[in-house]
Protein backbone atom coordinates (compact mmCIF):
# COMPACT_ATOMS: atom_id res chain seq x y z
CA UNK A 1 0.00 0.00 0.00
CA UNK A 2 1.34 3.83 -0.79
CA UNK A 3 2.66 5.55 2.30
CA UNK A 4 0.84 8.81 2.98
CA UNK A 5 2.47 11.04 5.86
CA UNK A 6 0.52 13.17 7.75
CA UNK A 7 2.08 16.40 8.42
CA UNK A 8 -1.64 17.53 11.02
CA UNK A 9 -3.69 20.37 11.92
CA UNK A 10 -2.48 23.90 10.00
CA UNK A 11 -5.57 25.89 10.72
CA UNK A 12 -7.46 26.05 13.39
CA UNK A 13 -10.89 27.76 14.24
CA UNK A 14 -10.60 31.72 15.53
CA UNK A 15 -12.87 33.80 17.80
CA UNK A 16 -13.61 35.65 14.89
CA UNK A 17 -18.02 35.43 14.00
CA UNK A 18 -17.72 34.27 10.61
CA UNK A 19 -15.00 31.05 11.59
CA UNK A 20 -15.69 30.40 15.35
CA UNK A 21 -17.19 26.96 14.90
CA UNK A 22 -14.94 25.57 12.12
CA UNK A 23 -12.42 26.15 9.17
CA UNK A 24 -11.94 23.49 6.55
CA UNK A 25 -12.42 22.10 3.05
CA UNK A 26 -10.02 24.71 1.52
CA UNK A 27 -9.42 25.73 -2.24
CA UNK A 28 -5.72 26.21 -2.74
CA UNK A 29 -3.71 27.27 -5.93
CA UNK A 30 0.02 27.54 -5.62
CA UNK A 31 2.24 30.16 -7.26
CA UNK A 32 5.54 29.31 -6.98
CA UNK A 33 6.54 28.30 -3.39
CA UNK A 34 3.40 30.36 -1.77
CA UNK A 35 0.17 28.49 -1.36
CA UNK A 36 -2.91 30.58 -1.57
CA UNK A 37 -5.74 29.03 0.38
CA UNK A 38 -9.83 29.81 0.10
CA UNK A 39 -11.30 27.60 2.67
CA UNK A 40 -14.59 27.36 4.18
CA UNK A 41 -15.06 29.53 7.32
CA UNK A 42 -18.27 27.83 9.70
CA UNK A 43 -19.99 30.36 12.48
CA UNK A 44 -21.79 29.28 14.94
CA UNK A 45 -24.92 30.68 13.30
CA UNK A 46 -24.36 27.56 10.99
CA UNK A 47 -23.54 30.04 7.87
CA UNK A 48 -20.78 29.42 5.64
CA UNK A 49 -18.13 32.22 4.04
CA UNK A 50 -15.19 32.20 2.29
CA UNK A 51 -11.88 32.65 4.17
CA UNK A 52 -8.32 33.56 3.16
CA UNK A 53 -4.64 32.25 4.45
CA UNK A 54 -1.51 32.22 2.69
CA UNK A 55 1.36 29.51 2.91
CA UNK A 56 5.05 29.95 2.83
CA UNK A 57 5.76 26.54 1.69
CA UNK A 58 3.50 23.31 2.10
CA UNK A 59 3.11 24.11 5.78
CA UNK A 60 4.00 27.63 6.88
CA UNK A 61 0.81 29.71 7.64
CA UNK A 62 2.21 33.59 6.76
CA UNK A 63 -0.99 35.33 6.27
CA UNK A 64 -4.51 35.04 7.08
CA UNK A 65 -7.90 37.54 7.11
CA UNK A 66 -9.62 38.45 9.87
CA UNK A 67 -12.74 38.96 7.91
CA UNK A 68 -14.59 37.09 5.24
CA UNK A 69 -12.55 37.13 2.08
CA UNK A 70 -16.16 36.02 0.06
CA UNK A 71 -19.25 36.94 1.64
CA UNK A 72 -22.60 35.15 1.23
CA UNK A 73 -25.28 37.69 -0.66
CA UNK A 74 -28.70 36.91 -2.26
CA UNK A 75 -31.52 34.83 -1.53
CA UNK A 76 -29.37 31.89 -3.14
CA UNK A 77 -26.65 32.62 -0.95
CA UNK A 78 -27.23 32.27 2.53
CA UNK A 79 -23.93 30.28 2.54
CA UNK A 80 -21.25 29.57 -0.10
CA UNK A 81 -19.70 26.27 0.23
CA UNK A 82 -16.55 23.94 -0.82
CA UNK A 83 -14.54 26.15 -2.71
CA UNK A 84 -12.32 24.70 -5.75
CA UNK A 85 -9.82 26.90 -7.86
CA UNK A 86 -8.36 26.24 -11.27
CA UNK A 87 -6.45 28.54 -13.12
CA UNK A 88 -7.04 28.38 -17.15
CA UNK A 89 -5.13 30.34 -19.69
CA UNK A 90 -4.65 33.86 -17.51
CA UNK A 91 -8.06 33.59 -15.41
CA UNK A 92 -8.67 32.00 -12.15
CA UNK A 93 -11.99 29.89 -11.89
CA UNK A 94 -13.29 29.37 -8.38
CA UNK A 95 -16.60 26.95 -8.13
CA UNK A 96 -18.21 26.80 -5.27
CA UNK A 97 -21.82 25.76 -3.68
CA UNK A 98 -24.56 28.29 -3.10
CA UNK A 99 -26.92 26.71 -0.25
CA UNK A 100 -30.09 28.82 0.38
CA UNK A 101 -30.80 26.37 3.22
CA UNK A 102 -32.73 24.09 1.54
CA UNK A 103 -31.30 23.89 -2.19
CA UNK A 104 -27.55 23.76 -3.17
CA UNK A 105 -26.64 25.09 -6.69
CA UNK A 106 -23.37 25.16 -8.50
CA UNK A 107 -21.57 28.68 -9.08
CA UNK A 108 -18.57 30.11 -9.62
CA UNK A 109 -16.08 33.47 -9.87
CA UNK A 110 -13.34 34.92 -11.63
CA UNK A 111 -10.18 36.39 -10.81
CA UNK A 112 -7.01 37.64 -12.11
CA UNK A 113 -4.98 37.90 -9.69
CA UNK A 114 -6.03 36.01 -6.93
CA UNK A 115 -6.68 39.25 -4.71
CA UNK A 116 -10.40 40.34 -6.32
CA UNK A 117 -13.06 38.15 -7.01
CA UNK A 118 -15.86 38.76 -9.18
CA UNK A 119 -19.02 36.32 -9.14
CA UNK A 120 -20.04 35.30 -12.22
CA UNK A 121 -23.47 33.76 -10.87
CA UNK A 122 -25.11 29.91 -11.02
CA UNK A 123 -24.52 27.93 -13.51
CA UNK A 124 -26.44 24.27 -12.24
CA UNK A 125 -29.91 24.15 -13.32
CA UNK A 126 -32.54 25.35 -11.54
CA UNK A 127 -34.76 21.74 -12.23
CA UNK A 128 -36.32 19.61 -9.24
CA UNK A 129 -34.86 16.13 -8.10
CA UNK A 130 -37.73 14.64 -9.67
CA UNK A 131 -37.41 16.53 -13.08
CA UNK A 132 -34.06 15.54 -13.64
CA UNK A 133 -34.50 11.80 -12.74
CA UNK A 134 -36.92 11.50 -15.62
CA UNK A 135 -34.34 12.77 -17.77
CA UNK A 136 -31.79 10.23 -16.66
CA UNK A 137 -34.24 7.49 -16.49
CA UNK A 138 -33.88 6.81 -20.08
CA UNK A 139 -30.09 6.05 -18.82
CA UNK A 140 -31.78 3.77 -16.56
CA UNK A 141 -30.67 0.38 -18.02
CA UNK A 142 -26.94 1.58 -17.32
CA UNK A 143 -26.85 3.55 -14.33
CA UNK A 144 -26.77 1.67 -11.19
CA UNK A 145 -30.28 1.30 -8.93
CA UNK A 146 -28.49 3.92 -6.05
CA UNK A 147 -28.97 6.84 -8.77
CA UNK A 148 -32.38 6.55 -8.39
CA UNK A 149 -32.82 5.47 -4.42
CA UNK A 150 -31.06 8.94 -3.78
CA UNK A 151 -33.62 10.76 -5.83
CA UNK A 152 -36.39 9.50 -3.51
CA UNK A 153 -34.52 10.22 -0.61
CA UNK A 154 -34.13 13.25 -1.28
CA UNK A 155 -38.19 14.38 -2.27
CA UNK A 156 -38.89 12.35 0.72
CA UNK A 157 -36.65 14.23 3.21
CA UNK A 158 -36.83 17.88 1.55
CA UNK A 159 -40.22 17.61 -1.17
CA UNK A 160 -40.62 16.86 -4.51
CA UNK A 161 -39.63 20.00 -5.21
CA UNK A 162 -36.57 19.72 -3.94
CA UNK A 163 -34.00 21.14 -7.15
CA UNK A 164 -31.17 18.14 -7.62
CA UNK A 165 -28.41 18.00 -5.38
CA UNK A 166 -25.77 18.34 -7.36
CA UNK A 167 -22.17 19.49 -5.64
CA UNK A 168 -18.47 18.89 -5.88
CA UNK A 169 -17.93 21.08 -8.93
CA UNK A 170 -14.62 21.09 -9.75
CA UNK A 171 -13.02 22.89 -13.63
CA UNK A 172 -10.06 20.65 -15.56
CA UNK A 173 -6.92 22.97 -15.53
CA UNK A 174 -7.11 23.01 -19.45
CA UNK A 175 -9.74 22.88 -22.27
CA UNK A 176 -10.46 18.88 -23.28
CA UNK A 177 -10.84 18.95 -26.93
CA UNK A 178 -11.65 22.49 -27.01
CA UNK A 179 -14.34 22.39 -24.42
CA UNK A 180 -14.14 23.46 -20.74
CA UNK A 181 -14.92 20.52 -18.76
CA UNK A 182 -16.38 20.03 -15.31
CA UNK A 183 -16.65 17.38 -12.87
CA UNK A 184 -19.70 17.13 -10.65
CA UNK A 185 -21.37 14.88 -8.31
CA UNK A 186 -24.85 13.23 -8.68
CA UNK A 187 -24.58 10.79 -5.80
CA UNK A 188 -23.46 8.05 -5.94
CA UNK A 189 -20.51 8.56 -8.70
CA UNK A 190 -19.04 11.33 -10.14
CA UNK A 191 -19.63 12.86 -13.80
CA UNK A 192 -17.84 15.64 -16.27
CA UNK A 193 -19.57 18.14 -18.57
CA UNK A 194 -18.35 19.10 -21.18
CA UNK A 195 -19.58 23.07 -22.78
CA UNK A 196 -18.10 25.73 -24.85
CA UNK A 197 -18.80 28.76 -22.78
CA UNK A 198 -20.49 29.25 -19.38
CA UNK A 199 -23.70 30.95 -21.05
CA UNK A 200 -24.02 27.66 -22.46
CA UNK A 201 -25.10 25.93 -19.21
CA UNK A 202 -28.83 26.80 -19.67
CA UNK A 203 -31.49 24.76 -18.11
CA UNK A 204 -32.08 23.01 -21.58
CA UNK A 205 -28.02 22.42 -22.21
CA UNK A 206 -28.32 20.21 -18.95
CA UNK A 207 -31.63 18.65 -19.73
CA UNK A 208 -29.89 17.34 -22.86
CA UNK A 209 -27.36 16.20 -20.94
CA UNK A 210 -29.02 14.57 -17.93
CA UNK A 211 -31.11 12.43 -20.72
CA UNK A 212 -27.34 10.98 -21.54
CA UNK A 213 -26.07 10.72 -18.01
CA UNK A 214 -24.52 7.58 -18.12
CA UNK A 215 -22.49 8.69 -21.10
CA UNK A 216 -20.84 11.38 -18.96
CA UNK A 217 -19.48 9.04 -15.35
CA UNK A 218 -16.13 9.38 -15.13
CA UNK A 219 -15.77 7.11 -11.82
CA UNK A 220 -18.34 5.14 -9.95
CA UNK A 221 -18.55 4.00 -6.37
CA UNK A 222 -17.01 0.88 -6.62
CA UNK A 223 -15.06 -0.75 -3.59
CA UNK A 224 -15.61 -0.80 -0.14
CA UNK A 225 -14.48 2.00 1.43
CA UNK A 226 -16.91 3.79 -1.30
CA UNK A 227 -20.29 2.05 -0.31
CA UNK A 228 -22.57 4.99 -0.13
CA UNK A 229 -21.09 7.14 -2.43
CA UNK A 230 -18.16 9.05 -4.01
CA UNK A 231 -17.66 12.86 -5.09
CA UNK A 232 -14.79 15.50 -6.22
CA UNK A 233 -12.04 16.51 -3.82
CA UNK A 234 -8.88 18.34 -5.45
CA UNK A 235 -8.66 19.48 -8.68
CA UNK A 236 -7.14 16.96 -11.71
CA UNK A 237 -3.35 17.24 -11.68
CA UNK A 238 -2.21 16.68 -15.24
CA UNK A 239 0.62 14.41 -15.20
CA UNK A 240 1.92 12.19 -17.75
CA UNK A 241 0.44 8.71 -16.71
CA UNK A 242 -2.87 10.34 -17.06
CA UNK A 243 -5.05 12.93 -14.85
CA UNK A 244 -4.64 12.46 -11.42
CA UNK A 245 -8.32 13.04 -9.19
CA UNK A 246 -7.75 13.11 -5.47
CA UNK A 247 -11.38 12.22 -4.29
CA UNK A 248 -13.33 11.62 -1.11
CA UNK A 249 -15.55 8.40 -0.38
CA UNK A 250 -18.25 7.78 1.85
CA UNK A 251 -18.90 4.62 3.97
CA UNK A 252 -21.95 3.13 5.64
CA UNK A 253 -21.13 1.58 8.76
CA UNK A 254 -22.92 0.99 11.98
CA UNK A 255 -21.11 3.66 13.92
CA UNK A 256 -22.35 6.42 10.80
CA UNK A 257 -20.76 7.75 7.94
CA UNK A 258 -17.14 8.03 7.51
CA UNK A 259 -14.98 10.07 4.85
CA UNK A 260 -12.11 8.84 3.16
CA UNK A 261 -9.65 10.03 0.58
CA UNK A 262 -9.13 8.11 -2.63
CA UNK A 263 -6.88 7.96 -6.10
CA UNK A 264 -7.74 7.16 -9.22
CA UNK A 265 -6.24 8.11 -12.49
CA UNK A 266 -7.95 9.31 -15.82
CA UNK A 267 -6.93 9.41 -19.66
CA UNK A 268 -5.54 12.62 -20.28
CA UNK A 269 -8.05 13.19 -23.68
CA UNK A 270 -11.40 11.23 -22.20
CA UNK A 271 -11.62 11.38 -18.35
CA UNK A 272 -14.11 8.47 -18.25
CA UNK A 273 -11.97 6.13 -19.10
CA UNK A 274 -10.15 5.48 -15.69
CA UNK A 275 -6.85 3.94 -16.08
CA UNK A 276 -6.24 3.32 -12.58
CA UNK A 277 -8.42 3.38 -9.43
CA UNK A 278 -7.05 2.25 -5.64
CA UNK A 279 -8.82 -0.39 -4.05
CA UNK A 280 -7.67 1.17 -0.67
CA UNK A 281 -8.34 4.53 0.59
CA UNK A 282 -5.61 6.75 0.23
CA UNK A 283 -5.85 7.77 3.65
CA UNK A 284 -8.71 7.60 6.16
CA UNK A 285 -9.84 9.19 9.72
CA UNK A 286 -6.95 8.08 12.35
CA UNK A 287 -6.01 10.91 14.51
CA UNK A 288 -7.76 13.00 16.99
CA UNK A 289 -9.20 15.77 14.80
CA UNK A 290 -10.34 13.58 12.24
CA UNK A 291 -12.24 11.52 14.32
CA UNK A 292 -14.01 13.97 16.09
CA UNK A 293 -15.23 17.50 15.42
CA UNK A 294 -18.65 19.29 13.88
CA UNK A 295 -18.80 16.07 11.67
CA UNK A 296 -16.91 13.26 13.09
CA UNK A 297 -15.07 10.57 11.06
CA UNK A 298 -13.94 12.82 8.48
CA UNK A 299 -11.15 13.60 6.35
CA UNK A 300 -12.24 15.80 3.14
CA UNK A 301 -9.54 16.94 0.25
CA UNK A 302 -10.08 19.27 -1.94
CA UNK A 303 -6.88 21.28 -2.26
CA UNK A 304 -3.01 20.19 -3.44
CA UNK A 305 0.16 21.91 -3.80
CA UNK A 306 3.62 19.63 -5.26
CA UNK A 307 7.20 20.66 -3.79
CA UNK A 308 9.89 18.90 -4.80
CA UNK A 309 8.82 14.99 -4.99
CA UNK A 310 5.79 15.07 -2.93
CA UNK A 311 1.88 15.93 -3.34
CA UNK A 312 0.87 17.82 -0.60
CA UNK A 313 -3.42 17.28 0.30
CA UNK A 314 -5.22 20.07 1.43
CA UNK A 315 -8.28 18.77 3.37
CA UNK A 316 -10.61 19.36 5.76
CA UNK A 317 -10.79 17.34 8.97
CA UNK A 318 -13.66 16.62 10.94
CA UNK A 319 -15.33 19.92 9.32
CA UNK A 320 -13.69 21.69 11.83
CA UNK A 321 -9.76 22.22 10.80
CA UNK A 322 -7.72 21.77 7.79
CA UNK A 323 -4.90 19.28 7.98
CA UNK A 324 -2.30 18.27 5.56
CA UNK A 325 -0.75 14.77 4.07
CA UNK A 326 1.72 14.20 1.64
CA UNK A 327 2.89 11.19 -0.48
CA UNK A 328 5.43 10.77 -3.03
CA UNK A 329 3.97 11.53 -6.76
CA UNK A 330 5.70 9.17 -8.46
CA UNK A 331 5.40 6.25 -6.17
CA UNK A 332 1.35 7.37 -5.85
CA UNK A 333 1.44 7.06 -9.83
CA UNK A 334 3.20 3.52 -9.81
CA UNK A 335 0.66 2.51 -7.73
CA UNK A 336 -2.35 3.85 -9.56
CA UNK A 337 -1.36 1.67 -12.76
CA UNK A 338 -1.67 -1.76 -10.73
CA UNK A 339 -5.22 -1.59 -10.17
CA UNK A 340 -6.85 -0.92 -14.15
Amino acid sequence: MIKVKKHGVILDPTSHDFEDSGVFNPACMQVGKEVHMYYRAFSKRKRSVIGYCRLDGPLKVVERLNRPFIKADGEKEQSIEDPRIVKIGKTYYLTYVAFDGKHVRIAYAQSKNLKQFTKKGIISPEISYDEAEDEFRSCKGQLKERYFLFEAYYKDRNGKDTLLWDKDAILFSEKIKGKYALLHRILPDIQVVYFNDFKDLTLKYWKEYFYHLCSYIVLESKYGYESRNIGGGCPPIKTDKGWLLIYHAVDDMDRGKIYRAGAALLDLKDPTKVIGHLPYPLFEPTEPWELNGVVNNVVFPTGHAIFGKDLYIYYGAADKRIAVASVNLKKLLKELVKYP
